[in-house]
């Protein structure tokens, strides 16, 4: 979750870190704080709340802005401790030499923290990170070596961290280090940066270097030497970053995440082109190619966290149709429980967006070591959860700034929907006229979707009725039961308003108590042998006084006026009906939310990548 950034050079450093923490608060705004290096002594600075009430704490501080050029900065997502102040990193040692931000959780910081007050080490946060900085310390009161004392230090610490470091005493450099938490080190001439992720350094540098496990960089002004913690000095790779800084400007929009909702097309046509296999269809696999072995595959695992494993969960319907193999879906942090029912005869598919998520990559590991090969499908080939992959699926949506996922799960679904279709193609399940007419209707996707985006005064109309409810339901059956879920989840991350989803026939098994004119229903009606029953069950909810409305096709056979509210979408196949009443979904939660006055691309408690269990 939490965001880092560092930077030594020639500029002056706070605006530096500012500007970088600003493109990594979607990462997490509980707290916001810098330290700055001058030679001579460490200056913190920290605020509860968003960066821009740092901002202010910088501007209204007492003495000018002294001209350092070394300093890192953290942006946080509580984990240990409430959001306050005392909270916020940096920290600092009790002698002010040392300070450190912190991304990840240090779980036996309880045991440690008794340790080390007992020493006489006196803790002024609840934190677990504030262990981190005395028992580095206590390491350098030994060594006076930082590396030294960094390297002791972290071996005491279980757990997940990204730790940037810097002593007052050795003004020349940071120190960063990683275990199970993602960190860069972008590379400029006479200055050098240590961030969290690319876009805290878009546009500043043009090449970056990729920190692994287990590995320390002692980041100078004009060198970078990356060592394993027994001391090898390493030979890295060095990468181009592949991002244009225009990818993080809204572009005229109000929000991001508008901006990414209007992108898809754009994405699904990129993603259908490229890649073309001999056989037509097309899927983008990564730098390794498929490096499957089909014939072994028996059963299929999905494990993914949040709107990832909605994406699994179309995936599922389609692919046990497709494929007539058993396909299970499992949220990631419940896998690593029942992994038993993995073996060498199985195929494990880890989703993640930022390829960071823990919960999937420990799942990921765990499938790993049963022996199941292992496909995955992120946003970020160059993530820490393709290091187990047996082969990769690049979605290749571009930087998602907003919190809320909206293009990437879309990228997702068409991913998906084109691996079934390999598949379905390698083991000859579908014949050779269906697989043709099934491609096409995704590869027809985009202009219809630009359809949708042209006309949002619908949307607009329906959001402006909802926005005064509590409370929603939203209903689907087969394949759209995941459209329901996931336009539920959407609604209720950046609303607030509590939606959720159900399989429509379920309403009467419980959740039909709560109908009434204070709950409206969402209804999500497409093609095929559902679509009676779902007209069945919308009839159960206004028979209770709710407010039903519906995404349904442009030629559904029903009267409009059976609504109180009607989402059109242009006719397609019932397998790609999803992705289009996603999109109307995507809308309504968006423009919803927009009317409440919400922090649309940044919603409470939350965070884009969830790099902590």
């Amino acid at each position: 979750m939490c965001g880092l950034v560092g930077y030594i050079g020639n500029n002056a450093v706070e605006q530096t870190l500012l500007d970088g923490l600003k493109n990594l608060e979607y990462r997490g705004y509980d707290s916001a704080g810098i330290a700055l290096n001058d030679n001579q002594n460490i200056d913190v600075f920290k605020a509860k709340g968003k960066l821009n009430n740092l901002t202010e704490v910088l501007s209204n501080r007492p003495k000018p802005a002294k001209n350092s050029t070394l300093g890192i900065g953290h942006i946080r997502w509580a984990t240990h401790g409430k959001a306050t102040t005392e909270n916020a990193h940096p920290h600092l040692s009790n002698d002010g030499k040392l300070v450190l931000v912190h991304n990840g959780i240090i779980e036996n910081y309880q045991q440690l923290r008794h340790e080390l007050e007992a020493a006489g080490f006196v803790f002024h946060s609840q934190t677990d990170t504030e262990t981190a900085v005395h028992a580095i310390d206590r390491e350098y009161k030994k060594s006076q070596s930082l590396e030294q004392a960094v390297t002791a230090g972290i071996k005491l610490l279980e757990g997940a961290f990204a730790f940037c470091i810097m002593h007052k005493d050795e003004p020349d450099k940071i120190i960063a280090v990683r275990k199970n938490a993602p960190l860069i080190i972008g590379l400029g001439e006479n200055e050098n940066y240590i961030a969290s992720d690319i876009p805290a350094i878009i546009g500043k540098v043009k090449n970056i270097i990729h920190l692994n496990d287990c590995e320390l960089a002692i980041v100078e002004k004009n060198k970078v030497t990356v060592k394993s913690l027994d001391g090898q000095i390493l030979n890295k790779e060095i990468e181009a970053i592949g991002f244009n800084p225009e990818v993080i400007s809204k572009n005229g929009y109000k929000h991001f995440m508008l901006k990414e909702i209007n992108e898809q097309p754009v994405i699904i046509r990129r993603m259908a082109q490229a890649h073309l296999l001999e056989s037509g269809l097309p899927v983008c696999w990564g730098s390794k190619g498929c490096m499957l072995d089909l014939n072994r595959i028996k059963n299929i695992s999905i494990i993914a966290c949040g709107t990832s494993l909605h994406a699994a969960m179309y995936a599922k319907t389609l692919w046990e149709d497709w494929l007539q193999i058993p396909v299970h879906v499992e949220a990631a942090s419940e896998y690593i429980y029942r992994a038993n029912i993995t073996n060498a005869n199985s195929l494990v598919i880890g989703i993640s967006q930022s390829g960071e998520t823990a919960d999937t990559i420990t799942a990921v590991k765990q499938a790993k070591e049963k022996g199941a090969q292992i496909l995955i499908l992120t946003n970020r080939e160059d993530s820490s959860i393709v290091r187990y992959a047996d082969c990769t699926v690049p979605l290749n949506a571009g930087i998602e700034v907003s919190v809320a996922a909206t293009k990437s799960y879309t990228a997702q679904l068409a991913a998906l929907y084109w691996v079934g279709l390999y598949f379905a193609e390698q083991n000859k399940s579908l014949n050779a006229s269906l697989l043709a007419s099934l491609k096409q209707d995704l590869l027809e996707l985009p202009a219809k979707m630009e359809e949708i985006l042209s006309n949002q005064q619908a949307v607009q109309s329906l959001a402006d009725k909802l926005k005064n409810f509590k409370d929603m339901v939203y209903i689907g059956r087969g394949i759209n039961l995941t459209c329901a879920m996931e336009g539920a989840l959407k609604l209720k991350e950046i609303s607030y308003i509590n939606a959720n989803g159900y399989a429509a026939g379920e309403l009467k098994h419980g959740p039909i108590a709560l109908l009434d004119e204070q709950m409206p229903v969402m209804a999500v009606l497409g093609p095929g042998v559902t679509f009676a029953k779902m007209i069945s069950n919308c009839e159960e909810a206004k028979a209770r006084n709710a407010f039903v409305a519906a995404v349904l096709s442009e030629k559904a056979a029903v009267k409009e006026s059976f609504f109180d509210a009607v989402l059109r979408v242009p006719e397609t196949n019932e397998t790609t009906f999803p992705l289009l009443a996603n999109i109307q979904l995507q809308l309504l939660a968006y423009y919803v939310a927009d009317a409440l006055g919400r922090e649309v691309d940044q919603p409470r408690n939350l965070a884009k990548s969830v790099t902590v269990e």
